[in-house]
Parts: structure tokens; sequence; C-alpha cells
């Protein structure tokens, strides 16, 4: 199976497993993880209720407070064109409420950012194990960074001791049957120290290989952040294929689930590479009518349109207008 197909079985099958949230296609310090897991921590429901969107983390770093309104141009420690477009996105999503005062606009928090990550989970998915690419490369530098509490090698191969002799050990090896959605562990994820500093693998040749120190707290910055993308992204596909062979079903232990399954092919497809004229059971119709949030939703905690936590109706001219 190819990579894009085996990449969404394995994050349906993974969400059907968790009581958190998975998104697809992450950036990190040094490179893209394929799949990640956010476990929930003790203010999650906290931070379900702010907004369905990603909070940009200038907003959430900003001296701007769920009390006191504040200067926005005060409150942001960044370029004028950053800090703005950073406060524009918040006010829109609802992190922050804007006032104006004397022409000037003043924001605050519509509620205290919320610990709300429990742990971090990362997923690489290599179907093939005989076509490796630069996966020893990619879990080393995620065993030296320690940016996720575990890291885990999903494939579709049949998995050798010489496959398990070059992978880091601290990383988990699952073998998974992206068809019927059963997982073997092959072998336990050992958890990493994400509290603690980490060595960033920039680059690596046989003669050389450029580090960059990353300090603890620059790492829980990061992890942050990666959990936000995560929230506001989501794993699913934008658009299903155009063809009356295609379903919005995914894999057999899931229905309903806004995936791109063809029914000639009897599986899941990668569209941009496997759809169109040059398929032989290509038959040109709508894409299935499907709503990847509304998925989400019903396999998740996530909630499309939450309450929000817009305090002007509970007295905010109580709050110091200094």
């Amino acid at each position: 199976m190819r990579e894009y197909p085996f990449e969404l079985a394995v994050c349906a099958a993974v969400e059907s497993e968790s009581d958190g949230l998975i998104a697809r296609q992450l950036g990190t310090h040094t490179r893209i993880v394929d799949a990640v897991e956010i476990r929930p921590g003790p203010e999650f429901e906290d931070r379900i209720a702010i907004t369905a969107e990603s909070i940009p983390d200038l907003a959430i770093e900003s001296d701007v407070g769920a009390g006191r309104a504040r200067y926005w141009k005060d409150a942001i420690d960044a370029a004028p064109d950053r800090a703005r477009g950073a406060v524009d996105r918040a006010i829109e999503i609802g992190f922050f409420e804007a006032e104006r005062r004397n022409g000037r606009r003043y924001v605050r928090q519509t509620a205290r950012y919320p610990d709300w990550v429990g742990g971090l989970r990362a997923f690489e998915n290599k179907p093939d194990l005989g076509r490796p690419g630069d996966l020893e490369l990619q879990l080393r530098k995620d065993v030296s960074l320690a940016l996720f509490d575990e890291v885990i090698l999903v494939t579709e191969s049949y998995v050798t001791g010489a496959h398990l002799n070059r992978i880091p050990d601290s990383v988990g090896v699952w073998r998974f049957d992206a068809e019927a959605g059963d997982i073997e562990v092959v072998r336990e994820a050992t958890p990493l120290p994400t509290d603690e500093p980490g060595i960033a693998v920039l680059d690596e040749s046989p003669a050389r290989v450029d580090i960059e120190p990353v300090t603890a707290a620059e790492k829980a910055r990061l992890r942050r952040r990666i959990a936000e993308r995560a929230y506001g992204k989501g794993w699913r596909p934008g658009t299903l294929p155009a063809c009356s062979q295609a379903d919005a079903r995914g894999p057999p232990f899931r229905t309903d689930d806004a995936l791109p399954y063809c029914e000639w092919k009897g599986r899941l497809v990668d569209p941009s590479r496997e759809c169109g004229a040059e398929c032989g059971g290509y038959d040109p119709a709508d894409p299935p009518d499907a709503d990847g949030e509304a998925a989400r939703e019903r396999h998740t905690p996530w909630t499309a349109d939450p309450a929000g936590t817009d305090r002007k109706q509970t007295g905010l001219d109580r709050f110091s207008r200094t």
C-alpha cells in the first residue's frame, strides 16, 4: 500500500483506541512527523471549550491575560505585522476579545490558557521496510531531541531482527494490517525524557553530524506549538475522489469516516496518485458527500463549534481599565 492511504488507516486505528486527538504531517524542530496523538491533560475540557482552531503561539505567550485589558502593541513582543496578525486571529477564533479606548485597541483573553496536554506520541509510518529512505536518521532525530513522550514506527512489512537492530532501542514498533485494522506490537516504546534538554540533529553525513542543543524550556514551547497545530488540523483529507467508485467510509473497522475509500480497489487510496482517467475503474462523478469535521466530532472529544468562553456577559466592566 502507498504511504498516504496507509497513514490514513493508521490514524483511523489509533483514533479508534484513543481518548485524545490525532493529526497528520506536523512540522517539528527538524522534520515533518507523519502523525501525532495528543493525550488529554487535566484541563483538556477547558481547551475544547475555547475554540476548535489552533491558538496562535504569540497570543498564548503574550502579556495579555484574562483580567485587565492591555494595549495590544504593549502586550506582544514581535514585529508589528506579526503581532497584529496574531491578535486578529486570536480575536477571530475567540481567544481574545477587544475593546476600543481613545481610538486604540485593547485586548484580554476570554479564558486562561489551560494545562490541556497530557502527552504527545509520534508515529512514523513506513509500510515497506524494504524501502526505508531516511527512516533511521528520522528516528534518531526523534530520540535525540525527545520532543515526544513516545515514538512508534508503524509498518506493514514483516519485522526482522535486522530491522530492529537498525532502529533506536527506545522506538516502539508496530506491524499493522491496514485493510483489517489489526495491530501487532512487535516492540513497546520506551518513554523519552521530554522534560530534559535535548539535542537536535540537523544534518548527518559519514564524516560529520551537525547538532544543536535545545533547552527544556524550548522543548516545552515546541510541544505546545505542536499540540496547538494538531488540535486545529486533524488528519482527515479535505476532498475525496470525484468518481462513482469513491466512498466516504474508512477501513473495515469504521464507517462513514470521510476517507477516500475506493470500491473498485477495495481499499483506501491516494487520490492524487491513484485516481483519474488512468485508473481502470475510474467513472467520473461528484465526490461522495462527506464532512470531515463531523466525522472528527463523532470519533473524538473535539468539538467543531464550541460554546466559547466570551466573558462579556459576566460583568467584564468590573475589571480595571488602567
